[in-house]
């Protein structure tokens, strides 16, 4: 039977605009959180800070404050110079509560919102909110056992790879490599996207129960069962399978803290042979940390509900020489979305 979807064609049309509605939901929470709980902007107006101070002075925790600073800046409110961050004109006027012109009353009440709770809390604390913020569901983690909830969430994240698969797939220089192995890849929409767009390419998704039985089902369905298969795993208990020369993070990074990032690297630099590639998909935030905006509010959302964020190339690039890779590049592919590549040293 052949593939119901074509893999090796990007959409007629972009759909970038949809994209940024579900991306940056949360953005607009976590604004109102630093003003309405916070008066953020105020105080940073008396004293500019870099990330641990400001960390300190507020009481909240490095990721979560790294993320709401990042966004900041990313819309022009603070700016970022040798590690400091200072409040621009623009937050002068509008975000510093002593200014005649400040906008602290129109977000006052937003203050009551779910997710702007769960946002003074997850500053806080550092521990995700539950999925959506819906207070009878489970973390994201402890959800995803759940047939239910993987099933749905499975079926969320393969309507994306539509149109980012065949996008990344074109982007990937797998060059004369063979096999691929997509780890945690989810439903298998980027592994199929890969073996579509390179013909000798042969992939294994790498997941763990009941999404690798939910992966099968639906690798089965655009005809591709042929050429991927799936191996039952988790990544952070098991070892990663050897005899492949490509690896596969598509949208698995951003979901946890630098700790495990460095800890699935690791994984991945000691099971890869030598001159193996490694591709990493995801929304990347530039060298700097100072923008694409719309990747630093998706950067909240993820921030919310997961223990991850979105990642700096900068970031990503010290990672992966840390993991012993090198021939590390970066190339935009589509919807606020990119490769970083990097070859086992």
């Amino acid at each position: 039977m052949p593939p119901t979807l074509d893999l090796t064609r990007t959409p007629a049309t972009d759909p970038l605009g949809i994209y940024r509605f579900r991306d940056g939901l949360y953005a607009v929470d976590l604004i109102a959180a630093a003003i309405t709980e916070f008066d953020l902007f105020t105080k940073l107006a008396l004293k500019p800070s870099d990330l641990a101070t400001v960390c300190h002075d507020f009481a909240t925790h490095r990721r979560p404050t790294d993320v709401m600073l990042t966004l900041f800046t990313a819309n022009g409110f603070l700016a970022l110079k040798d590690s400091i961050y200072s409040v621009t004109a623009l937050g002068q006027e509008h975000l510093v509560s002593t200014s005649p012109t400040f906008l602290g009353p129109y977000y006052a009440s937003l203050k009551d919102r779910p997710v702007v709770k769960d946002f003074i809390i997850i500053l806080r604390t550092d521990k995700p909110a539950n999925w959506g913020s819906y207070k009878d569901e489970k973390p994201w983690t402890e959800a995803m056992l759940t047939d239910e909830f993987a099933t749905t969430f499975t079926a969320a994240m393969d309507c994306r790879g539509f149109t980012l698969g065949p996008a990344m797939a074109k982007a990937s220089p797998i060059g004369n490599r063979t096999r691929l192995l997509d780890i945690a890849g989810g439903s298998g929409i980027y592994a199929c996207a890969l073996v579509a767009n390179h013909p000798t390419l042969t992939a294994t998704v790498f997941e763990r129960a009941p999404v690798d039985g939910i992966a099968r089902k639906m690798i089965a369905k655009r005809g591709f069962q042929d050429r991927v298969d799936v191996a039952a795993g988790d990544m952070f208990k098991d070892t990663l399978p050897t005899g492949y020369d490509v690896h596969l993070f598509s949208n698995v990074l951003h979901d946890w803290d630098t700790d495990k990032v460095r800890t699935l690297l690791a994984a991945s630099a000691k099971a890869l042979p030598k001159g193996g590639l490694l591709i990493v998909h995801d929304a990347h935030l530039n060298d700097a940390k100072t923008g694409p905006a719309p990747v630093a509010a998706y950067s909240a959302l993820l921030m919310s509900v997961t223990e991850g964020r979105c990642y700096g190339t900068g970031e990503m690039r010290a990672l992966l020489i840390e993991a012993g890779f090198t021939d590390i590049r970066h190339q935009d592919t589509a919807c606020d979305r990119s490769i970083v590549t990097a070859v086992r040293n």
